[in-house]
């Protein structure tokens, strides 16, 4: 079984409700019949109920009625929520007016609804852009204990088994924070690694913090930055298997890792591949997409204290059917 089902089938062991706030998009409205005819996730849809039956009947879409449809303008919960949401932005300066109106918001309404345990997770982005995906959550649900920073990882499904865990590997961050600081990069550190077991089901993350160096082979700042984060992130995590700095050949290929960094129990072995910032990161993993062909999968939010996922506004259907699946590993670890 590959990778990607095995995370469709951890989906649809155990399942979670996951908000669909882009209801009346037609490539999230069929992808949703999906999910739901292959019972991967019990699903929230929010839009307008007209619109959303209309959509539903010119794509001849039969398995919709089996998830719960909100309509965002006539919530019987609007009020309470309204009220909710003012609370928690108080200090922020929310006044219950502008509340009633953001709570008309499908993002902002999803968040609230998984404020109020009422979901799981939320998917958006077929019609938002990144900052409209992440600001209600940001706001709302918050960044999970010990986490101030959001970041994006990447899992890469290569053909090569004797790298990462059988040919699979997760990068971060590819996707949210340019220039993390030691701090962050910790952060991105110890989020990679959780992606790694609850999206990838790896049972032993073995993280590799890189940099141009290894073990001191070069100095300089941002050598400096990603030595430290390895310190904060086994502070962070004393469960981590971590190490670092570490060049990427170095992280994966044992012979190397055994002459540049001897003694370390993770290099060579690394399964999960932290970038010192965001540049190298997004321009890695493209690069190992197209001249390796390998099969890229996200990018996956996480930071989040439940989990709120972007897509690209250039998504295929077969993109939010997988994300679901996602979404949903995602929702059980973070219930843990």
């Amino acid at each position: 079984m590959g990778l990607i089902e095995q995370i469709i089938a951890r989906a649809k062991s155990n399942k979670q409700r996951i908000v669909l706030p882009e209801a009346e998009e037609e490539r999230t409205l069929t992808a949703a019949d999906r999910v739901l005819a292959d019972d991967i996730a019990d699903l929230i849809l929010i839009g307008n109920p007209e619109k959303v039956h209309a959509l539903a009947a010119e794509k001849g879409l039969k398995n919709i009625d089996k998830a719960t449809l909100i309509d965002p303008l006539n919530y019987e919960k609007s009020e309470e929520l309204a009220q909710l949401l003012q609370k928690l932005r108080e200090k922020k300066g929310m006044t219950i007016e502008k509340a009633r109106e953001l709570v008309k918001d499908p993002l902002y309404l999803g968040c609230m609804i998984i404020k109020t345990e009422g979901a799981d997770g939320q998917i958006s982005g077929a019609l938002s852009t990144t900052g409209e995906t992440l600001r209600p959550a940001l706001q709302i649900i918050k960044c999970a204990p010990g986490i101030t920073c959001v970041s994006g990882a990447m899992l890469m499904i290569t053909d090569k088994p004797e790298y990462g865990e059988n040919g699979v590997l997760v990068f971060g961050d590819v996707a949210v924070t340019p220039m993390p600081d030691a701090n962050q990069l910790s952060q991105i550190a110890v989020c990679t690694a959780q992606t790694a077991k609850s999206v990838a089901g790896f049972a032993d993350p073995r993280v590799a913090m890189l940099s141009f160096s290894t073990k001191g082979s070069a100095s300089h700042e941002v050598v400096d930055k990603v030595v430290e984060a390895t310190k904060l992130a086994k502070e962070l995590d004393p469960n981590l298997k971590i190490d670092g700095e570490l060049q990427a050949d170095a992280a994966l290929v044992p012979s190397v890792g055994s002459k540049k960094a001897p003694g370390s129990d993770i290099a060579g072995k690394a399964n999960v591949l932290v970038m010192p910032c965001l540049e190298v990161g997004n321009i890695a993993y493209k690069l190992v997409q197209r001249l390796a062909g390998a099969t890229a999968i996200g990018p996956i939010l996480q930071g989040i204290a439940r989990p709120v996922n972007d897509l690209s506004r250039g998504c295929s259907v077969e993109d939010i059917y997988y994300l679901v699946a996602i979404t949903a590993c995602q929702a059980m670890d973070a219930k843990k």
